[in-house]
């Protein structure tokens, strides 16, 4: 029985699509290596959205094809975004590479390649534009709710919406994912069941812009009314799962977008008891200037009245962000807008990413302008000032009571549990008898750090 493994970079839709390439394995008869060095099979589901993400995966290819040496069967193969980019010329790059595939086309076409690849094959090929272009086939090529049963993680994700129509100067995501497409909210459903049924009681909803979701060449089903009164077709869709699929008692959907901040969303947000009171909202910068350039379609003003909104709408929010320091031409002082936007929306956590051109965007076309070492303090700036407000933040927290959603011993500490809450923040707590993971226990909140709580069950 051959053995694979899965190498993934990059956001929560590669985890998502890691895990549907897993089990279509282990339905066709492959089973999960003990670890990397000892498999048969070695897949890398890479990122393209930054440079270093795609530098490590093409380091960990070459690695990987060098290891032939000493394993002459060993099958190495890429998908993802960067088998989209790069199409045939990876195989320049990556001597040796069995295969490639589009994250989409690899649903369908991953167990055939795989085999290739074990017959001694090489240089196979596949990009998502070879996907089928009906419908229905598209739904088998890449959904889940198809995919043999197996466990769930007691937080799963499901995606909702494929590819983005944003078109962000410095994004590669449409080149690499496609135009947006929603999917048919049955399709969604029927999935959201499957996982809950594998064991799923945490599950967000992804999609590149998600608060977008069947806004484009879509219309809602006559035969899905919503009895809450919801006409946007998100909300109709959060209302959807959470009515059919009691199960699931945890509901999220990411990554959002300031402009999809809609009075019905935040109703639908404080209403619906599965919903999380919780939204990743990238902001990317607090200069009106540099948003314009960015072409993220909001100014300073209008996104954080998005967050006024939610904070207002939504008791005890977590809002997270993303941010870039060192686009082309910020200067200081864009920079210091940035960093008082930030402390304004209060945000309980931030990821700060380093600028860096991606070929082919309009951003990549501009002078790389900001030194490497100017672009590392700005974002080291901007990381000592949200540990400063996640403590302030989290410190509020100590004394009170949360469900926390265990997930089994701590990373750092195997004597000690973690998990998260609704506001998807971890916490750390000592395990009580009989406790397993998937458990909701309440946790009272006794000390805070900028990004993590500590507490004891309560019995």
């Amino acid at each position: 029985m051959a053995t694979f493994s899965v190498h993934t970079y990059g956001c929560q839709m590669n985890v998502r699509d890691s895990e549907l390439l897993a089990r279509r394995l282990r339905a066709a008869g492959f089973a999960d290596a003990p670890s990397e060095d000892e498999a048969d099979v070695v897949i890398v589901n890479s990122c393209s959205v930054r440079e270093k993400a795609e530098e490590k995966a093409l380091g960990k290819l070459g690695m990987l094809c060098a290891a032939r040496r000493d394993r002459p069967g060993l099958v190495v193969g890429l998908t993802g975004c960067m088998a989209n980019r790069l199409g045939t010329d990876v195989f320049g790059l990556v001597p040796g590479l069995s295969f490639s595939v589009g994250p989409r086309a690899a649903g369908a076409a991953i167990t055939d390649l795989v085999a290739r690849g074990l017959a001694g094959e090489r240089g196979l090929f596949l990009g998502d534009a070879a996907r089928a272009a009906d419908g229905a086939a598209g739904e088998a090529n890449d959904a889940g709710a198809d995919v043999p049963a197996g466990t769930s993680a007691p937080a799963s994700f499901v995606t909702i919406l494929y590819g983005c129509n944003q078109r962000c100067s410095y994004c590669i995501v449409p080149s690499v994912r496609g135009r947006e497409e929603s999917r048919d909210p049955r399709a969604i459903l029927d999935e959201v069941r499957a996982e809950a049924a594998r064991g799923a009681k945490d599950v967000t909803l992804l999609g590149q812009s998600v608060m977008r979701y069947g806004r484009m060449g879509f219309a809602w089903p006559e035969d899905l009314p919503s009895p809450m009164g919801f006409t946007e077709p998100l909300p109709r869709l959060l209302e959807l799962i959470a009515r059919e699929v009691p199960a699931v008692r945890r509901l999220r959907f990411t990554s959002g977008h300031p402009l999809g901040v809609t009075p019905e969303l935040v109703r639908a947000m404080r209403e619906l008891p599965a919903v999380c009171a919780h939204l990743h909202l990238p902001m990317q910068s607090g200069s009106d200037r540099v948003l314009k350039e960015m072409r993220r379609g909001y100014d300073r003003a209008r996104y954080l009245d998005a967050v006024r909104l939610l904070r207002e709408g939504v008791p005890d929010i977590a809002i997270t962000t993303d941010v870039i320091v060192g686009f082309p031409g910020e200067t200081e002082a864009d920079f210091e807008l940035t960093r008082s936007a930030m402390e304004e929306a209060a945000f309980d956590n931030a990821f700060v990413f380093k600028y860096s051109p991606r070929p082919g965007t309009p951003s990549a076309e501009r002078p790389d302008d900001v030194a490497d070492d100017e672009k590392r303090r700005r974002d080291q700036v901007l990381l000592a000032d949200q540990d400063a407000r996640g403590q302030r933040l989290n410190d509020r927290w100590i004394g009170r009571t949360v469900e926390v959603l265990a997930d089994g011993p701590s990373l750092r500490n195997a004597a000690r549990w973690s998990g998260r809450t609704e506001q998807n923040k971890i916490v750390v707590f000592e395990p009580v008898p009989g406790l397993a993971r998937g458990d909701f226990v309440r946790v009272r909140v006794e000390s805070a750090h900028p990004q993590t709580l500590f507490g004891a069950v309560i019995r």
